[in-house]
């Protein structure tokens, strides 16, 4: 209730704010108000469909406190049909109220790395980059390689792709983090089982006028593409490093057979990272408690286990267990994904 009153506190005020003539001067400042208004104003349209609802749950429940049988079956169901639509509201007030919800209509781009466990746990990415494109084929999104390395027997140390389509980045949002793979790998002749680990990072694309990167802070580099083994595929430089200094972190791109393109793609990929660290230094101050997506990659900091030799997985943060493990990596995450729905729903709900 109390977060309610908030709202529509601030509702009432941004409603002053932006008949302000001060503000009306600032194109800046009241595209800003305008879209926080707007995020509002669907919030309390929400609020008030509730109140309707609840309203009309209350009259039912007075109907079958003192109706007779056929009446009372009548009003049973109409409030089960109503229950289901204010379940469907409060989700919306809650999807609405989420501070990611306007990056969760975003295309995202996912990053997938080999963690603990060598060539077993670049053949594990490989795997989960298969389970992945599986199910964005079945949600018919779309998906395009940014970026990859091979490891020496076909898995890989990285890859880095983009998912494009209505809502990809709610969709996956909740992968993020250490994955857990416990299998006989390939390349073990006694048949013992071994635990690696998988990182899985998910960011919100952003486009080019959403966030600014100053080239005076870049350093590009250009190289020849390598292909398995280290061969040279290419006899120009194609290839594209580019070096953000101020924070240090670096993007290569060697997958396409243009230079322009390669760069074009290292951009988006650092753009992404980028603004991800602008928006976890904002959300420290909010969620203090909340970590970075993947940690470092031990096997301690799990977000799921894939158990082989028990056709099982773990979903440690819901408790979900499922025995269909081939399945599963034939991309059918549909019940996974809305148990993880469910839970971050909770959890905001409790915050």
């Amino acid at each position: 209730m109390q977060k309610r009153q908030q709202e529509e506190s601030r509702f009432k005020e941004l409603s002053t704010l932006l008949s302000d003539s001060e503000i009306l001067k600032n194109p800046k400042e009241y595209a800003e108000l305008s879209k926080e208004y707007k995020k509002l104003e669907q919030i309390i349209q929400n609020y008030k469909e509730q109140d309707k609802i609840l309203k009309e749950i209350n009259e039912v429940k007075y109907m079958l406190d003192s109706g007779d049988g056929e009446l009372k079956e009548v009003a049973a169901t109409e409030l089960k049909d109503l229950e289901k639509r204010l379940a469907k509201i409060e989700n919306r007030i809650n999807d609405l109220s989420n501070p990611e919800y306007e990056e969760y209509k975003k295309n995202c781009i996912v990053e997938i790395r080999a963690a603990t466990g060598g060539d077993e746990a670049s053949l594990f990415a490989a795997d989960l980059f298969r389970m992945y494109t599986k199910y964005i084929e079945k949600k018919r999104l779309k998906h395009e390689v940014l970026s990859s390395h091979t490891s020496d027997i076909g898995g890989f140390k990285e890859i880095i792709f983009l998912i494009s389509g209505e809502s990809s980045y709610k969709l996956f949002h909740l992968e993020k983090g250490v994955h857990r793979v416990q299998r006989v790998p390939v390349t073990e002749a006694g048949g013992r089982i071994h635990t690696s680990t998988v990182t899985v990072a998910v960011l919100p694309e952003i486009e080019e006028t959403q966030f600014d990167i100053n080239p005076n802070d870049l350093k590009i580099d250009t190289f020849r593409a390598s292909g398995h083994g280290g061969q040279n595929v290419n006899k120009v430089s194609s290839a594209v490093r580019i070096t953000h200094i101020p924070s240090g972190i670096v993007v290569s791109c060697q997958d396409e057979r243009s230079q322009h393109k390669n760069r074009v793609r290292a951009m988006k990929i650092l753009r992404a990272r980028l603004a991800a660290i602008e928006q976890n230094k904002r959300q420290k101050e909010i969620h203090e408690q909340r970590r970075q997506q993947v940690g470092t990659g031990e096997r301690s900091e799990k977000i799921r286990t894939y158990n082989y030799p028990q056709n099982r997985v773990t979903d440690h943060r819901t408790g979900i267990s499922l025995y269909n493990l081939n399945t599963i990596l034939e991309g059918n995450l549909d019940i996974i994904i809305k148990n993880l729905e469910d839970y971050e729903r909770t959890n905001s709900t409790s915050e």
